[in-house]
C-alpha cells in the first residue's frame, strides 16, 4: 500500500509526506512529488514543519536522480569469480537467502554462533529498517555489535557534563542574539541550523560565530570566524573561560547553584591564558579575548555544538570543554541561550520488538565497528575473546570505504574463508567484495519511522511509491533469514513494519500508524525548564560536572562491561583542558589531515549521483599556499600523501582557509575515484578514543610531497 495526499494539479499528480532517512541530525520533513505509482519528481522540505521550515539540502532535493538511477541494483547476485573480480551470476531472491542461511549454519557449526557478525550502521536512520538486524543477531546469539563510528566522543563529552543528551529547543536559535556554530559545517551537513541562525541575524541583528578548522561554506556565512587547529578546541574553550572569570563575566550565582566545582574550575583556569591557548590552537590571543567578551556580555548566546570537532582522540575533552563554556556564562537561563548538541534522550521510542531485546545477551562477545579491519585480519584483542569472523551480513553501511585502516578492512574482506552477504542499493566498495549482493529498497519504497536528533520531531515515513521489480526492504531480508535459520517464531518476528511502528507509537502514547500519518510528525520537545536544565542537570544531584568521573558516568553509547573503558583513560584531565592525545604532527609527518564531509556526499551515500560527482569534480587535497610553496606545489599539481598506514595520490587545491600545517580532504569519494583504488580512510587510524571508544576520523598525521 502507498500513502499519498492528492493535490489539485489538473494532471492527477499527488504529493507524499516523508522524512529524510540519511545519517544527518536534521532528519528533514519532506514533501515528495509523486508522478506515478513507481516514480517521483522533486523533493522539498515541508514548510509546515517548524524545524525543517521548508528547507532541505540540494542532494536530497535531487533524490529522483538516486531512486531512478540506471546503475541501481535490481537483482540478487552471487559471486562467480575471485573476490573483487566483478564476475557475478544472477539468482532469485529465495535462492540467495537460502545460500546465506546455508553459509551461516555451516560457519556456526564449525566455530559457534559468535563467528557470525551482522554488521550495520546508519545508511538509513529508520528504526524498523535499520535496527531489525539486531533481532536476528539476538535470537541467533551472533556476535554483538559496538557501533562506534559517529557519536561516541560527542555524546560522551556532553553527558559527562550535562548528565543527559538533550538541550534547549534548537528552534530557539532564531531568538538568539549570538549563535555559535562550533565544529559542524552546517551549510553542507545540517542546513536547517543555518535557517534558524540566519533568521536571528535578520530579525534580531544576532552575530553568527563559526568555530572550525577551515574556511568551509558555513564559515563563509559567519560574522565572526574562529579558525582553530584540529584537536585544540579544548584549549580555546579554556582560554575563553579564563577571560570570563578574569573579567567578571562568569555568572557566579548560576555556577554556585548549578555546578559541582566552580571554584576548582576557576583555580584550574588561572594558567589557561589566551597566550597559552594561542600557542596550541593558533587563534590569536586578542581574538580569544574578543570572543569571550562577546559571549560573556550576550546572555542569549546559543552554542550549537557539532560532531566534527569531537572526531579527535581527545574529542570527549573538547566537547566537555565547549559545553562548560555555556555553563560559565549562565546562558542556559535564557530563551535563545544555552548549548545544544543532540535531543536523543527525549524520543523514548520502544524498540524492544524491532531489536528482539528479550534475547539480548551482553555476555556474548562484542566487536567494535571501528576496528573491523583488525577484526577481519584476526587481531586477538579486536576479536575480544571469540572465534574468527567467518560469516557476515552487511546492511546500511559500506565499511570498505568508510571504516578506518582501510587496507586491513579490504584485506579481511578478501579472505576466501569469510562469507559476506551485502544488502545494498548500489555496487559499493563493500558490495564489490561480497559473495552475495542483495538489492535493497530506498526510503520512499517502504514504511518506517524516524526521530530527529538535531531537533525534536518524530516523523513518519510511509511507503509512497512501489520499488522496481527486484529490491526488497531490510525488514524482508531479516524476516526471510529468520525463517530459514529457525527463529521466526521468536518475539518480534512475523510482524509487518507498520505493526512494529504501531507498537512503538502506542507505547509512546502517540496513537497508531493511521492516526500519526494524518499528523505527519509529533513534536516531543521538553518544556523550557527541563530543556534548559533549570530543574537541574541530569546527574543525581542536579549539578553540572566540571570535574567528571570519566569511567563511571553513564553515556548514550557506553561500551558494555565486557569491553570496559577504552583508550588512554588515565590521561584524561581532571577539569576542562587540552590534552595531547591527538596524533600530533612530527618530523616524519609534518601535516595534520582532516577528512571533512563534502557538500554533495553524505558519508559514502550520493557518491553515485551524477550531479553530486559533477559538483565535487575530483578528490583534492586543500593546502595552505605557504605550505605548498615550501613543497614546490602549485594549484592543481598531483600530490602524494601518506603515513605508516598507507599512501595515495590526488590533486592539490591551494586555499589559505586553514592554519599552516593543516591539510583538508573533503569526501567521502569511492575508493575507485582515486588512482590506486584506495580511498582516504587508508590513512585514518582505528585506535579507540578514551574513555568510551569511537573513531578519530579527523585526527591523522601525514607527509605530503609533490608527485
Amino acid at each position: 500500500m502507498n500513502d499519498a495526499t492528492p493535490i489539485d494539479s489538473g494532471a492527477g499528480a499527488a504529493i507524499g509526506h516523508s522524512a529524510c532517512p540519511h545519517d544527518c541530525p536534521s532528519t528533514c520533513a519532506l514533501e515528495v512529488d509523486l508522478l506515478a505509482h513507481n516514480r517521483i519528481g522533486r523533493v522539498r522540505g515541508d514548510a509546515e514543519n517548524s524545524y525543517t521550515a521548508g528547507v532541505i539540502c540540494a542532494k536530497v532535493a535531487r533524490y529522483a536522480e538516486r531512486i531512478h538511477h540506471p546503475e541501481r541494483l535490481l537483482k540478487p547476485l552471487i559471486r562467480a569469480g575471485a573476490k573483487g573480480e566483478g564476475k557475478w551470476k544472477e539468482a532469485s531472491f529465495d535462492a540467495a537467502l537460502d545460500l546465506i542461511a546455508e553459509k551461516f549454519i555451516k560457519a556456526e557449526a564449525e566455530f559457534g554462533s559468535e563467528t557470525v557478525w551482522p554488521n550495520f550502521y546508519a545508511g538509513t536512520m529508520g528504526l524498523v529498517q535499520r535496527d531489525g538486524i539486531n533481532r536476528l543477531r539476538h535470537t541467533k546469539r551472533y556476535s554483538n555489535h559496538f557501533g562506534s563510528f559517529c557519536t561516541n566522543m560527542a555524546w560522551t563529552g556532553f553527558t559527562m557534563g550535562a548528565g543527559a543528551l538533550r538541550g534547549p529547543d534548537p528552534r530557539e536559535m532564531a531568538k538568539s542574539d549570538c549563535v555559535v556554530i562550533w565544529g559542524t559545517n552546517a551549510v553542507s551537513t545540517q542546513v536547517n541550523v543555518m535557517t534558524h541562525a540566519i533568521r536571528a541575524r535578520k530579525e534580531r541583528g544576532a552575530k553568527i560565530v563559526v568555530i572550525d578548522i577551515y574556511d568551509n561554506p558555513t564559515m563563509k556565512q559567519a560574522d565572526v570566524k574562529i579558525l582553530v587547529k584540529p584537536g585544540t578546541d579544548g584549549a580555546f574553550a579554556c582560554a575563553v573561560m579564563h577571560v570570563l572569570f578574569r573579567e567578571g563575566l562568569a555568572d557566579r550565582d548560576y555556577l554556585n547553584k548549578f555546578s559541582d566545582e566552580p571554584a576548582g574550575l576557576e583555580s584550574h583556569l588561572q594558567t589557561r591564558t589566551p597566550e597559552w591557548a594561542e600557542a596550541i590552537c593558533g587563534v590569536p590571543a586578542s581574538e580569544i579575548e574578543d570572543f569571550a567578551r562577546l559571549v560573556g556580555n550576550t546572555k542569549r548566546t546559543f552554542f550549537r555544538l557539532g560532531y566534527g570537532f569531537t572526531r579527535q582522540r581527545n574529542g570527549v575533552v573538547n566537547m566537555h570543554a565547549a559545553l562548560s563554556l555555556a555553563v560559565v556564562t549562565g546562558s542556559f537561563q535564557y530563551e535563545g541561550g544555552g548549548a545544544f548538541h543532540s535531543n536523543s534522550d527525549i524520543f523514548r521510542l520502544d524498540k524492544s520488538l524491532v531489536e528482539g531485546t528479550r534475547y539480548f545477551d551482553p555476555g556474548l562477545r562484542w566487536l567494535d565497528q571501528s576496528k573491523i579491519g583488525r577484526v577481519l585480519t584476526g587481531d586477538a584483542e579486536a576479536l575480544n575473546g571469540g572465534p574468527p569472523v567467518t560469516a557476515m551480513l552487511v546492511q546500511n553501511t559500506n565499511p570498505a570505504n568508510v571504516a578506518p585502516e582501510q587496507r586491513k578492512v579490504i584485506e579481511g574482506l578478501r579472505r576466501e574463508d569469510l562469507f559476506v552477504a551485502v544488502h545494498e542499493q548500489f555496487m559499493t566498495d563493500t558490495a564489490q567484495l561480497a559473495d552475495v549482493v542483495l538489492p535493497a529498497t530506498m526510503f520512499l519504497e517502504h514504511d518506517d519511522i524516524y526521530r530527529g536528533g538535531g531537533h525534536q520531531h518524530i516523523i513518519l515515513g510511509p511507503k509512497l511509491v512501489d520499488p522496481p521489480e527486484g529490491p526488497r526492504q531490510n525488514h524482508d531480508v531479516i524476516e526471510g533469514l529468520g525463517e530459514r535459520l529457525g527463529v521466526s517464531d521468536r518475539e518480534g518476528f512475523g510482524l509487518t513494519p507498520r505493526e512494529h511502528i504501531n507498537y512503538m507509537l502506542a507505547k509512546r502514547g502517540l496513537g497508531d500508524f493511521e492516526s500519526f500519518k494524518a499528523d505527519k510528525w509529533a513534536d516531543v520537545q521538553a518544556d523550557f525548564d527541563e530543556a534548559h536544565f533549570l530543574n537541574g542537570f541530569g546527574h543525581r544531584d542536579g549539578k553540572f560536572r566540571f570535574k567528571p568521573d570519566w569511567t563511571k558516568t553513564p553515556a548514550a553509547n557506553k561500551p558494555p562491561r565486557r569491553m570496559g573503558p577504552q583508550g588512554p583513560v588515565d590521561q584524561l584531565p581532571e577539569f576542562p583542558d587540552h590534552v595531547e592525545l591527538i596524533e600530533s604532527a612530527d618530523t616524519e609527518h609534518p601535516f595534520r589531515l582532516a577528512t571533512s564531509p563534502s557538500r554533495s556526499f553524505l558519508n559514502s551515500s550520493f557518491a553515485e549521483t551524477p550531479s553530486s560527482r559533477t559538483k565535487e569534480k575530483r578528490p583534492v587535497l586543500m593546502l595552505h599556499p605557504e605550505d605548498a610553496a615550501a613543497l614546490g606545489i602549485a594549484d592543481g599539481d598531483r600530490v602524494e600523501l601518506g603515513n605508516t598506514r598507507g599512501d595515495l595520490a590526488m590533486h592539490a587545491r591551494l586555499d589559505p582557509g586553514q592554519r599552516r600545517g593543516v591539510v583538508i580532504h573533503e569526501g567521502l569519494w569511492p575508493n575507485s575515484a582515486f588512482e590506486g583504488g584506495e580511498g582516504i580512510n587508508t590513512l585514518t587510524g582505528a585506535d579507540a578514543c578514551a574513555p568510551y571508544g569511537g573513531a578519530a576520523f579527523h585526527d591523522t598525521r601525514v607527509w605530503v610531497k609533490k608527485a
